[in-house]
């Protein structure tokens, strides 16, 4: 078990030197210096307790991935969701919202930390619609099918699993709630959230075509006699929905701190720890030992989609949003051991 967290380990250390370094040539203080480090510290454990639901969805799908794709997310993926995720998408935001280059939004990130917060903020509303469109049809596709045997929460489930012969009724279900949500928001805040949320869907859509057409593809393939599996739906598949878990993170982390540096490395040491917690889960079969673990996590993915799509009229504190997603994922382990 150790081994799977020693990258993790090292980079929780590498990231605390660059903070200590960082704020002692940004402060010169040793107090300020130490609360960067300390940061860092609470970030990683905020981004942690908040994406351990999505370790274990992303467990579920890289355990009927090739063993070479699984590699793959954990190493390009990494990447994405370190870099992508943690730098470029606040920066991002940023450039577009405030019609600024790349390099400008980098440089206000760095000098102007409290308008770069203030910027970044102010695009919730549309990482709200996009993320809680997104999350909400990935929650809602897991239990709304018809072939689904196993069920943990029945009186629900099992109605889910036969309205799954309804087809679109997710997205039905997901336009209702944003309209809804669009008629209590001022009238261009409404439209901006309504058209990423929108986005959202299409690119759940766009996501589910393309694994579509790979699968299709493969299955052509293995009966010419290609014993060939990509992954690549999958791996596209992953990374969107691992960005759509990244945005609650990111937009909380401002309440600790507005410095992007000391963000980015808190970020990313959580998102690290994530990565070590998938690849442990999938290791040790723990979702095959488990068996409703994973839909504690689903459940917690609709939890997440709503408490987003909430969020663009009330302010919902961080620590809600984790509470919520540990106690789901802890009664459905509790009630995996149960009926072990």
């Amino acid at each position: 078990m150790l081994r799977q967290f020693a990258g993790s380990v090292a980079f929780t250390l590498v990231a605390l030197i660059a903070a200590l370094a960082y704020g002692w040539l940004d402060t010169g203080s040793p107090a300020a210096t130490a609360g960067f480090a300390w940061i860092v510290i609470v970030l990683a454990v905020l981004e942690i307790s908040l994406s351990f639901d999505n370790a274990v969805v992303n467990a579920a799908v890289l355990a009927d991935m090739d063993a070479v794709w699984q590699r793959r997310f954990l190493t390009w993926g990494m990447l994405i969701a370190v870099f992508g995720m943690r730098v470029v998408f606040p920066l991002a935001i940023v450039a577009l919202a405030a019609g600024l280059g790349p390099v400008d939004a980098l440089v206000l990130s760095l000098t102007e930390p409290a308008r770069y917060e203030a910027i970044v903020s102010s695009a919730h509303g549309a990482i709200a619609g996009f993320g809680g469109a997104f999350l909400l049809l990935v929650g809602l596709g897991y239990f709304l099918d018809e072939d689904k045997a196993v069920h943990w929460l029945g009186w629900i489930e099992r109605p889910l699993a036969t309205f799954g012969q309804i087809r679109a009724l997710a997205i039905a279900l997901v336009l209702g709630l944003l309209m809804l949500i669009a008629r209590t928001l001022p009238g261009h805040e409404a439209l901006v959230f309504v058209e990423a949320g929108l986005g959202g869907i299409v690119a759940h859509v766009a996501v589910e075509a393309i694994g579509t057409l790979l699968e299709s593809h493969e299955a052509a393939r293995r009966a010419a006699g290609v014993m060939i599996r990509s992954g690549l739906g999958g791996f596209i598949y992953l990374n969107v929905l691992d960005s759509s878990f990244s945005f609650d993170g990111v937009i909380g982390a401002f309440a600790l701190s507005n410095n992007m540096v000391i963000i980015a490395l808190g970020l990313s040491v959580g998102a690290m720890f994530v990565r070590s917690i998938t690849l442990l889960l999938v290791r040790q079969g723990t979702l095959a030992q488990y068996r409703f673990l994973e839909h504690g996590a689903f459940w917690a993915i609709i939890a997440l989609g709503l408490i987003m799509l909430a969020s663009a009229r009330i302010a919902i504190p961080e620590t809600i949003t984790g509470l919520i997603g540990a106690v789901l994922i802890g009664l459905s382990l509790w009630a995996s051991r149960r009926t072990a």
